[in-house]
């Protein structure tokens, strides 16, 4: 009897840290998500305000852009 004893308490000890490994992990999840949630808000309002200060620029790169991917998706 005392051996399952050892091997229930021993299951137990792995079952403990495997959930505090599955809890750390789960918080360093959050806080990378949040971190890039917050790089993508700063990217989008970077862009808006280059946008709204340099529209003819603007204009200019979103035409090369459209044009050559209409020549990279066309094929020729």
């Amino acid at each position: 009897m005392e051996t399952i004893d050892k091997a229930s308490n021993s299951a137990h000890e792995v079952v403990d840290k495997i959930a505090g490994a599955s809890n750390q992990t789960v918080e360093a999840l959050g806080e990378k998500t949040e971190q890039l949630k917050n790089a993508e808000q700063q990217m989008m309002n970077d862009c808006r305000s280059y946008i709204q200060n340099n529209p003819a620029t603007s204009m200019g790169i979103a035409v090369a852009a459209g044009f050559l991917l209409s020549r990279l998706l066309s094929g020729r």
